[in-house]
């Protein structure tokens, strides 16, 4: 036996990556609640939206709209826990389907393998966080909805001046190819 560890692979550090990004949010999510409460959450979403909406504002492509660019990060959020996430374009915008959520999934998982959830389901909170974002960050004419559906959810982001696009996107599960 040598000293030195066998490099990880392309998978494993794809799930290290999870699981250090759940251990942060969980400890955060634990320290706000027990410090501060629900306010401290309320605050915590508001503080993390605005500051996630001036990152998207910088990193946004000039010939990209900034509701598809939230659309594109949400929807390659959700494929980072191997979702299976369909995105279609329509003449009013863009409808998100998540039919099976990677992050709840990845959660349930974690629960039943004793690790203490701060909450039920991450759903309520996703949602919160990324309405809140959406709010501050896509043009002023677009709505940003959410619905729960099951294990998944439907992400809408609509205008009432037609985009002029109802092109149908394709169902993918996983890391986008483009």
């Amino acid at each position: 036996m040598t000293g030195e560890p066998s490099p990880l692979g392309p998978a494993e550090k794809v799930d290290l990556w999870r699981q250090r990004f759940f251990e942060a949010q969980a400890a955060a999510e634990e320290f706000v609640l027990g410090e501060h409460g629900e306010a401290g959450l309320a605050a915590w979403i508001q503080a993390n939206s605005r500051i996630t909406a001036e990152l998207l504002r910088a990193q946004r492509p000039a010939d990209v709209s900034a509701t598809d660019h939230f659309m594109t990060r949400l929807r390659n959020q959700l494929l980072l826990y191997d979702s299976a996430v369909t995105s279609e374009a329509g003449p009013s915008g863009t409808v998100l389907r998540n039919a099976d959520c990677g992050i709840l999934r990845y959660r349930k998982r974690a629960a039943r393998a004793g690790v203490v959830l701060t909450f039920s389901s991450p759903c309520a909170y996703c949602q919160e966080l990324n309405t809140a974002i959406a709010a501050r960050y896509v043009e002023p004419d677009v709505t940003v909805t959410c619905e729960q559906a099951g294990d998944g959810c439907t992400w809408r982001a609509e205008s009432p001046q037609p985009t002029g696009c109802d092109a149908a996107g394709s169902p993918q599960r996983g890391r986008a190819t483009g």
